[in-house]
């Protein structure tokens, strides 16, 4: 009781105190626990390619980049498979493998969008979902609620000085595509079937089907790699999620 008798503004300023020191609580908690830099590589399907002689330890490699931020990773990769005895050709049908990759996005992201990336697999959309909110956000909803006026315009303005203040928990995330082409042993036929959907105009659909026979195997999957870490700078993340992915594609021969 009182409580109810107690000014408003008063009762604001409480409020207002005490939820600063959740948020400072929450970021003390994530700077603990996402002190340390975390980083994952993931692929979406596993593949497995044919054990070969050394003389058929060709591959020519092509590694395309169509994010937004310079990220080259060909010239590691060529080496990395270098290491691991295979012949690097410029000639694609000299190789008796090909690997060619698109790196498609090198951004910040949820956890739940690098979660959805994989399950998408190759070739499937997925969504950025940039990430680094700052802890303890929830704040600002709640002064606004409570406070009215002059006294509230100081304490939002005070609690967005918190927010952008506040430890971050942010993940960078790297999803590429990798397609391996191996040439078949002979006398096997591999049969190719590919199904394209169209939209023709409002509602319509156009479903377009072919087969074709080829003396290659061909294997696809995704690879997305993620580092995350408090107050995480691309500067910090973007070596060790590049040696990451030159790691994981090169493990695959």
């Amino acid at each position: 009781m009182q409580w109810l008798r107690t000014p408003p503004v008063v009762r604001s300023m409480a409020i207002f105190a005490a939820l600063s020191i959740l948020s400072g609580c929450a970021a003390v908690h994530t700077s603990i626990a996402k002190k340390d830099l975390d980083v994952q590589t993931k692929m979406s399907d596993t593949v497995f390619l044919d054990p070969v002689g050394p003389d058929k330890k060709t591959v020519f490699v092509q590694i395309r980049n169509t994010s937004d931020q310079s990220f080259d990773i060909e010239g590691a990769i060529v080496s990395a498979l270098v290491a691991r005895g295979y012949r690097v050709t410029q000639d694609p049908d000299a190789a008796h493998f090909r690997l060619l990759g698109n790196v498609l996005s090198v951004s910040k992201a949820s956890t739940t969008a690098a979660e959805a990336a994989l399950a998408s697999g190759y070739g499937g959309v997925f969504a950025g979902g940039a990430t680094g909110a700052a802890v303890g956000g929830v704040t600002h909803g709640w002064t606004g609620a409570v406070v009215g006026g002059a006294v509230g315009g100081i304490l939002g303005g005070l609690t967005e000085t918190v927010a952008n203040a506040a430890v971050k928990d942010v993940t960078y995330m790297i999803v590429t595509d990798i397609e391996i082409t191996e040439k078949a042993r002979p006398g096997v036929i591999v049969r190719q079937d590919s199904q394209q959907n169209a939209s023709q105009g409002m509602g319509g659909r156009r479903t377009q089907t072919s087969s074709e026979v080829m003396d290659v195997k061909k294997y696809r999957t995704r690879i997305v790699s993620t580092a995350n870490k408090a107050n995480l700078e691309y500067d910090e993340a973007a070596p060790q999620l590049t040696q990451g992915l030159i790691r994981s594609v090169s493990g695959l021969f």
